[in-house]
């Protein structure tokens, strides 16, 4: 089978520490062309693709449109700032080609929903889905639901569902030290993405209810009422690197835990992955396979969709609208 053909729209730092060397480890797809306003690093990112690909030059354009007129792609990823996310995903789904939006995908939830609503919908960039301890939770987790209603992972009708389990996850890093050029969005906003995506990922449930225990601008911290559960959510931006998930059963025993960065963990883990690629660059480089196979019509449940994307955004709206109502938890619709 034939490379997928990718157009990488937005040569910021995301791009040239993430998504270029991950589109150069990936099987099954290729840089096809780049582009970004700013030429000093669309040429960043085109010499580091030419080296490795033995000088082959990749087509650089100024916007999307001119990428989508002057080369052949069968898909894009847009890791572009959130506002251009719509505009670019709709010449995207105009031009028929396939579309991995980052995350956040939209500001808000109508936004998001316009994503869901294009034909095609794009996928959404949550890539933290990949990272191999993530998965690792998930799996502990759906093993645990398939001992509680047969081995087979699916419940009878009208059979109990399974018990609680409640979550812990954070996210935190220090922003000056990302360096991004354009991005400086509110932490609920920049990173509470991910956690509620991860929620909703790992519990298999949606949310039902939101409260905002804390909203700044560098610092988010929410509780999340779950069909069967709760999540505690907290991200930060002005703090050193930490990831940390804890999944507890009803009586409050440990069932999974993934964790990785601060000060020692994280010299230790650079010391571990000498050779080895970066976490980002791992998961992005798994997401990538996953869009690809997507992209071919291949059935990838793993990805996020724009309807996962929308969900998501419906919650961060509704714990800004928590903050703003004095506090009061914010009810959401869960489908039966």
């Amino acid at each position: 089978m034939s490379e997928l053909a990718i157009g990488l729209v937005g040569c910021g730092r995301l791009a040239r520490a993430g998504y270029l060397p991950a589109l150069i480890a990936a099987r099954g797809v290729r840089l096809a062309a780049v582009a970004d306003p700013d030429p000093l690093r669309r040429e960043t990112v085109v010499a580091v693709a030419g080296d490795a690909a033995a000088g082959c030059r990749v087509p650089a354009f100024h916007t999307l449109e001119g990428l989508l007129q002057g080369a052949r792609v069968d898909a894009v990823v847009l890791a572009t700032p959130v506002a251009a996310h719509l505009d670019d995903a709709q010449l995207a789904a105009n031009a028929g080609v396939a579309t991995l939006v980052e995350k956040p995908p939209a500001p808000d939830a109508a936004g998001a929903a316009a994503l869901a609503a294009l034909g095609p919908a794009p996928w959404v960039a949550f890539n933290r889905r990949f990272g191999a301890g993530q998965r690792a939770v998930r799996a502990a987790l759906a093993g645990r639901e398939d001992s509680d209603h047969g081995s087979g992972g699916e419940r009878a009708p009208g059979s109990a569902r399974p018990q609680r389990v409640d979550l812990m996850l954070e996210l935190r890093y220090r922003r000056a030290s990302w360096g991004a050029h354009t991005v400086g969005d509110e932490a609920l906003l920049d990173l509470g993405p991910h956690l509620v995506d991860l929620a909703r990922w790992l519990s298999g449930d949606e949310v039902a209810g939101v409260r905002a225990a804390s909203l700044s601008h560098e610092r988010a911290e929410l509780e999340l009422d779950l069909e069967r559960g709760r999540a505690t959510l907290r991200c930060a931006a002005d703090r050193p690197h930490r990831e940390l998930i804890e999944a507890r059963g009803e009586d409050g025993h440990l069932l999974a835990r993934h964790s990785e960065g601060g000060l020692v963990a994280g010299l230790c883990g650079r010391l571990a992955r000498r050779g080895e690629p970066h976490p980002l660059v791992a998961s992005l480089t798994a997401q990538l396979e996953s869009f690809a196979r997507a992209a071919r019509g291949e059935p990838e449940p793993a990805l996020a969709t724009a309807a996962d994307g929308h969900a998501v955004m419906a919650v961060l709206d509704a714990a800004r609208a928590c903050a703003g109502g004095g506090g009061r938890p914010v009810e959401l619709a869960v489908a039966a």
